[in-house]
């Protein structure tokens, strides 16, 4: 098939090769980290020194700062090898544009380190009082994906003024992302799940704690640097797209192998020339579907990719029309993954059903995937606003 990605980049082709080459070892460690549900040790050193987890990482700070089609292709990889590593690393990637929001001494010292990883909770679910210096924060947050191997954790706050809440002078309520410690918060045992078990996905308890000012930033606010990676805030987001199309890809090469081994029926291999799926019509066409599904996914995906990034590279402001397909694509590509496992999980039949075939781990990811609020099919109806010329009523959008 031919690759919809953009021309032969020898530095990002080698380091999809690299996420590539620890096939064997997440191999080896799926077992212990589904039974502990989260990465193992040995996986996360890889990932560290993938540079995985600080994709977005600007080079004056000694990350990659890589273009966004080669994060989507490096998370793609990985979600090909293993859902729950290339969930984390999809989560990590997006949190590795934070330095785009902080100023270049607390950029440094945060997430200059190389095994820098930050896990936590976006939404403004908690409370920061103002206090001299920065924030006294409190609450319980949610889905903090890679909790186990985090460096940090943030905490995504209200602001408040005594009992009172602070607004902009545009009439928002002030929000407040603060960056904690791991060991300044306490990890709730939460993440037990249909799928993408090896995430760590936990929620998370912040009481009384401090947060100097220039550890916190305003998600809603401009981000300081001026690099194109750094220009368009939701840009965060392009990491998502690389896990539905790499998880679709697992199951499809998963289906082509098992076809030509596993009997169209009870007893036909035991006849010795029995049937195998392969034979089947059904198992031909969902196979051609699939490939077909997927390929219109992915090129969708790498072109919206392409385009919003060679924008960003020229300097222009990125269009409504652009901002909405760019959001349409992040759940269409989620979409057709689910679409495309859900009809190749059924034409593997009862093999699906068992905890040691992919089909079923890959189903269980696809379908916990799915749910999250930024690639959920209720994104369509704000990016369809956008499309008519409507305000879309999502700040992501």
């Amino acid at each position: 098939m031919t690759d919809t990605t953009r021309p032969a980049d020898v530095a990002a082709d080698d380091l999809v090769a690299a996420a590539r080459a620890l096939g064997p070892l997440i191999e080896a460690e799926r077992d212990r980290m589904e039974a502990e549900r989260q990465l193992t040790g040995p996986v996360v050193a890889a990932l560290q020194e993938l540079g995985a987890f600080r994709m977005a990482v600007p080079r004056e700070l000694g990350g990659p700062e890589l273009d966004p089609v080669t994060q989507v292709r490096i998370v793609e990889e990985l979600s090909r090898l293993d859902g729950s590593v290339g969930w984390c690393v999809m989560i990590a990637a997006a949190a590795s544009y934070v330095p785009g929001f902080l100023a270049p001494d607390a950029a440094r010292r945060w997430f200059g380190p190389r095994d820098a990883c930050l896990a936590g909770q976006l939404a403004p679910t908690g409370r920061a009082q103002l206090v001299d210096g920065g924030y006294r924060i409190d609450g319980r947050f949610r889905f903090a994906s890679g909790s186990g191997h985090a460096t940090m954790m943030l905490a995504g706050c209200l602001v408040y003024d005594g009992d009172e809440l602070v607004r902009t002078p545009s009439g928002r309520p002030r929000l407040c992302s603060a960056l904690l410690r791991p060991d300044e918060v306490t990890i709730v045992d939460t993440w037990h799940t249909t799928g993408l078990a090896a995430t760590g996905s936990n929620d998370y308890v912040v009481e009384d704690r401090f947060v100097a000012a220039e550890d916190s930033w305003d998600p809603a606010g401009a981000m300081s640097r001026q690099e194109p990676l750094y220009r368009y805030p939701p840009l965060f987001l392009v990491p998502h797209a690389g896990v539905p199309l790499g998880l679709a890809r697992a199951a499809v090469d998963t289906v082509l192998e098992l076809a030509g081994q596993k009997e169209a029926y009870p007893g036909a291999a035991r006849t010795g020339r029995g049937p195998t799926l392969a034979d089947e019509g059904r198992t031909q066409e969902a196979l051609a579907v699939a490939e077909a599904t997927l390929g219109g996914a992915r090129a969708y995906t790498y072109a919206l990719v392409e385009e919003l990034w060679a924008l960003l590279e020229a300097g222009e402001k990125v269009p409504p029309r652009t901002r909405a397909l760019y959001r349409i694509m992040m759940t269409h590509s989620h979409q057709q993954a689910k679409a495309v496992i859900s009809s190749l999980y059924d034409v593997a039949s009862t093999s699906s059903i068992f905890r040691g075939n992919p089909l079923d781990r890959l189903m269980r990811d696809v379908l916990t995937a799915c749910q999250h609020r930024m690639v959920h099919p209720k994104i369509y109806r704000p990016a369809g606003r956008m499309l008519l010329g409507m305000e879309s009523g999502d700040p992501l959008v």
